[in-house]
């Protein structure tokens, strides 16, 4: 203990670390202040209806993100996916059109107007969700008298308005953070929204656990051990890596090489997970869909059918189809974010080599290879963590809200945002010489 207490201190030594801390916390806290502003216009205390119908299913999830914004009719109702959206929309162009991969060339310069690609298509998207949000507000329980102004022009336009702005705002606050403070801004804005509804569920399962004679302490004790069982899980799905062992030949001090004589041994991390959560998200929307279907079909049984089936997010036919769409997207994103033939490329211009692999084309396919082999036992990994808090509803009778954190999008975002916010942190414990947060917190003798 005394050594995490000296460590915290080691932290606060550092003027540039602090202050980037202070400006992270300042920031995620206007955040959290926004997300309770309701728009203006709609009286709050006649949300209840909102708030009932995004206590659970696909809303509920997406309620998460937004941190409470989305059930509260915030100005920050949208959150920042609209601006995950038109990321994922513009990497996904930038396969297929050339202008877009022109600028993925450019360095610098290209990444910035890629960035503003981003920010327009961001505020396309938001034009479209903000009016959809607002005449959707009834059909998830909110009555016209919440409606002070009614919904005419007069406040249908002002409130779309708010609303584009509410997520421009939440980006800013996002890409502030990732210059000024620590860590990636966006993800740090979706990881407190996260956060914000996890102290509820809890408490709910708490009491429902406590008070309908339905386990008690004991098995809220059972839960937590279980949940940090799966957390430990998550780490070891974000971090595990394959190494794969690169030789250099060794330079001669008129800068050739001698071709026979081995250099340096390095290795090329392959990560077991590369894709991220990105599947899930993926695979998410896509979920929508066969209850879309289902209502086309609405006066059949089919059509009944899948819209039960596939509007229970801890139904066994919506997870079934869930988890293999996860499967199919993790092989697709792996497959366009990790060029392993540009790898080769690089390997080889570098005077490096696999041993044993001939430089250039069979290097570019083995390491293809062996993304190829990583990938199947990380997809079904990811797969069984994103349909857990199903399988926890089921076989332990938890509380909808609080099975959300036993897994899928929710707690591998957490996760894997806190790795990288404590891996930024270490840089700068280890460049002021102190030991990192995972070490014993004492300072480094600098020779």
């Amino acid at each position: 203990m005394k050594n995490f207490i000296d460590t915290i201190s080691n932290i606060w030594k550092i003027e540039e670390l602090r202050n980037r801390i202070l400006i992270t916390l300042g920031l995620l806290l206007v955040y959290r202040f926004g997300c309770q502003i309701v728009l203006p216009g709609i009286d709050s205390t006649q949300l209840g209806g909102l708030t009932d119908s995004t206590d659970q299913g696909i809303f509920g999830l997406l309620n998460a993100f937004t941190g409470g914004a989305f059930a509260n009719a915030s100005v920050f109702a949208l959150g920042i996916m609209p601006y995950i959206s038109a990321s994922i929309v513009v990497q996904l162009m930038g396969i297929a059109i050339p202008y877009l991969q022109k600028l993925q060339k450019e360095g610098e310069s290209g990444r910035k107007t890629i960035n503003q690609i981003t920010r327009w298509l961001t505020i396309g998207i938001c034009i479209v969700q903000a009016p959809a949000y607002l005449y959707g507000l009834e059909a998830f329980g909110v009555r016209d008298t919440a409606f002070l102004l009614g919904k005419g022009l007069d406040f249908m336009v002002p409130a779309v308005i708010i609303l584009v702005t509410g997520t421009v705002f939440a980006m800013w606050l996002g890409e502030k953070i990732t210059d000024k403070g620590i860590g990636n801004g966006i993800s740090l804005l979706i990881m407190i929204g996260i956060i914000a509804t996890m102290p509820q569920s809890f408490v709910q399962e708490f009491i429902s656990r406590t008070t309908d004679n339905n386990g008690g302490l004991m098995f809220i004790l059972i839960e937590v051990i279980v949940w940090f069982l799966v957390i430990l899980a998550c780490i070891l799905l974000v971090m595990a890596t394959r190494q794969i062992p690169v030789q250099y030949a060794r330079r001669t001090a008129s800068g050739g090489y001698e071709k026979n004589i081995m250099g340096s041994r390095q290795y090329i991390p392959l990560k077991l997970n590369a894709s991220g959560v990105m599947p899930i998200i993926f695979a998410q929307a896509i979920m929508f869909v066969p209850g879309m279907i289902g209502s086309a079909f609405d006066d059949t049984s089919f059509g009944q059918w899948m819209q039960v089936q596939f509007s229970d997010i801890f139904g066994w036919a919506y997870n079934l189809l869930f988890a293999i769409l996860i499967i199919i997207f993790t092989y697709f994103y792996t497959a366009i974010t990790v060029p392993t033939n540009k790898m080769a490329d690089d390997l080889k211009r570098s005077g490096g080599f696999i041993p044993g692999i001939r430089p250039g084309k069979e290097t570019g396919d083995y390491l293809d290879k062996i993304m190829s082999l990583i990938t199947l036992p990380g997809s079904i990994f990811l797969a069984l963590l994103a349909i857990l808090p199903a399988i926890v509803v089921k076989l332990m009778d938890v509380q909808a809200g609080w099975a959300l954190f036993y897994g899928g999008t929710s707690l591998l975002i957490m996760v894997g945002v806190a790795i990288d916010t404590v891996q930024q942190v270490n840089s700068y414990l280890l460049n002021r010489h102190y030991d990192g947060l995972m070490k014993t917190g004492k300072n480094r003798k600098v020779a």
